[in-house]
């Protein structure tokens, strides 16, 4: 059997190559996925917790989001007494394409668990968020 770390670089990248084609059909570019499945979750928010919670650098999360603004999919604004971040929430026609990439997720993920029971796909989800939650701690405690 393959090493765990190929064999979640190896998921992860079938899935994202499955899932980056048919968002591009609807005209979203890598990256965008991210951030749109973000605020339609948690609405607005800044950009340094956007880059932060998608797991993106965020100089990179700025150009995104300018390829997004031009687009109409998001807004930016300053908010009154904080005048050196960015706030980002979804327009009406961001709304309606994070909803239709939502249906790009659940089918995907469906394709990717087609052969698991519904008790091995939570246990698979239940693992997966011990091991980001592990990694996490250990590269917090790394900084320290």
């Amino acid at each position: 059997m393959e090493s765990l770390h190929y064999l979640l670089m190896k998921s992860h990248a079938m899935l994202s190559r499955n899932i980056l084609s048919k968002a591009n059909k609807i005209g979203l570019t890598p990256g965008q996925p991210k951030i749109l499945d973000f605020l339609l979750k948690f609405g607005e928010a800044d950009q340094k917790t956007i880059a932060a919670y998608c797991e993106i650098e965020p100089a990179t999360v700025g150009s995104i989001l300018l390829r997004m603004e031009e687009n109409g999919l998001v807004l930016r604004r300053q908010k009154e007494g904080n005048r050196r971040s960015l706030y980002v929430s979804l327009t009406e026609k961001g709304k309606i394409s994070a909803e239709n990439l939502m249906n790009i997720f659940n089918e995907s993920e469906k394709m990717a668990v087609s052969n698991m029971t519904d008790e091995e796909i939570k246990a698979l989800k239940e693992k997966l968020c011990k091991l980001c939650d592990t990694i996490k701690l250990n590269n917090e405690s790394k900084k320290e």
